[in-house]
């Protein structure tokens, strides 16, 4: 937990906001508009600053459909790196920066938020392996800490999913969501994070209250979280990772609204 209070300092709920970059050059939905993409990044970095959250995730949610890390080009991670670093620059210093690039392209994010002084990322599969739509995804925690500490980067936080959303999990049925949490514990992530389904499905409350209070790792709330559900999470959570949410009709592709965001801004005031 000193890790992560170190970067978030001692709030009761951090909101961290997505940036869910447009697709990438090589992916089959990108439309040759490469300085537009890193345009509108930053343009919505600088609306969630205007806004006042706690800090930013960088994704490209918009690259489907998404490969399996060992085939990521490095096309994908130059401009995720290139839209970071924009980013960072642009972002105030105390507003912590993150980075997820899907699918499982952790060692990437590491590589990316070492070079763009990000201060952490969000890693899929960090323990027991699932399959997951882009395939197989095996676990990933010893040789992504060494990796980690290769790249001289302790400074960053991982924080990692558990029963990941998009996935089936029938291999690991057995193993509860606490052990999972447990086990990720044990493996020295930085932070679990649980979700409910699908994109912008809400966390199962159950799944919450299997898990809060239970570990001595902040919990992430990384899926579903609105202005009106808000408030169950509040006081269970370090953080809540927002982005569907923050779009317009509550759609992840669609642009941010920032009446929306203002809305939700202000029910997370009052409850401090």
């Amino acid at each position: 937990m000193n890790r992560f209070l170190k970067v978030f300092g001692n709030k009761n709920c951090n909101v961290i906001a997505m940036v869910h970059v447009d697709a990438l050059p090589g992916t089959p939905d990108y439309k040759g508009n490469w300085r537009s993409i890193v345009d509108k990044a930053i343009r919505e970095a600088q609306i969630y600053v205007k806004h006042k959250v706690d800090a930013i995730l960088i994704e490209n949610m918009h690259d489907v459909p998404y490969l399996p890390s060992r085939l990521l080009g490095p096309e994908t991670v130059a401009c995720l790196a290139r839209i970071s670093n924009e980013i960072r620059q642009t972002v105030p210093a105390e507003i912590p920066c993150g980075l997820q690039i899907l699918a499982s392209g952790n060692k990437q994010a590491l590589a990316v938020a070492k070079a763009c002084d990000l201060q952490f990322i969000r890693a899929e599969g960090f323990v027991f392996a699932h399959i997951a739509d882009e395939g197989y995804t095996d676990a990933c925690a010893g040789e992504l800490l060494r990796y980690r500490r290769q790249i001289d980067a302790d400074n960053l936080l991982i924080f990692t999913d558990i029963k990941k959303k998009h996935s089936s999990h029938v291999i690991t049925q057995d193993v509860s969501l606490l052990e999972t949490a447990k086990t990720a514990e044990f493996f020295l992530t930085d932070g679990i994070v649980i979700t409910g389904n699908s994109t912008g499905d809400a966390t199962s409350m159950k799944d919450v209250d299997d898990v809060a209070g239970k570990l001595s790792l902040p919990l992430l709330i990384g899926s579903g979280v609105t202005t009106e559900n808000l408030k169950q999470y509040y006081t269970k959570a370090k953080a809540v990772i927002v982005g569907s949410h923050f779009k317009v009709k509550g759609h992840w592709a669609n642009e941010i609204c920032e009446k929306t965001l203002s809305g939700f801004m202000n029910e997370i005031n009052e409850l401090k």
